[in-house]
């Protein structure tokens, strides 16, 4: 059970060459974030640079039997938190990230299970982080979600995420670098 104000261990890297398991990185989120097995994520996959989750709208229905927003916000928000830690990952990074501003904009009701999608907002975007990271050991991208039901795309939502400073551990204490 995971205790308030400690951090959950984070997931070892893969090894050098290799990516995350999907399902593996899934299992470990559900600990790390409990509220992650209440979404109904049935699968994880990566074309490219977009993140995709397949998802079942029975857990997030609202009154009105179509999709609650809040949670198809809190989906969007995660989902880019997931690309950007899973960006770093497959470069051998291991660090937080949070995010700093988040946007959404509701299209269309959401009326049967759904795919949420994840790319940087502009082409240069992971570029720009890279950069970033070398330069100040930190840096943000700005990523765009889109949840499609079926062919109609119902909710756009746009967020930055911070890629925090790796930390270091002096005398059993932490700080930022």
């Amino acid at each position: 059970m995971r205790e308030i104000g400690k951090p959950h261990p984070r997931l070892p890297l893969a090894a050098p060459g290799e990516e995350d398991d999907p399902a593996r990185f899934l299992a470990w989120l559900g600990e790390a974030i409990p509220l992650v097995e209440q979404l109904g994520i049935r699968e994880m996959r990566r074309d490219g640079e977009c993140l995709m989750w397949e998802l079942d709208l029975s857990p997030s229905l609202n009154d009105k039997g179509t999709g609650f927003g809040g949670a198809l916000t809190a989906q969007t928000t995660l989902l880019g938190w997931c690309w950007t830690t899973l960006w770093l990952r497959r470069r051998g990074l291991a660090r937080d990230v949070v995010v700093a501003e988040a946007s959404q904009r509701f299209l269309a009701p959401v009326t049967g299970d759904y795919r949420l999608e994840c790319t940087p907002e502009e082409e240069g975007g992971p570029a720009r982080l890279v950069d970033q990271l070398a330069e100040k050991g930190r840096g943000r991208i700005l990523l765009r979600q889109r949840l499609w039901c079926g062919e109609t795309l119902c909710l756009e939502a746009r967020g930055n995420y911070a890629v925090l400073a790796e930390r270091r551990v002096e005398n059993g204490l932490q700080s930022g670098t």
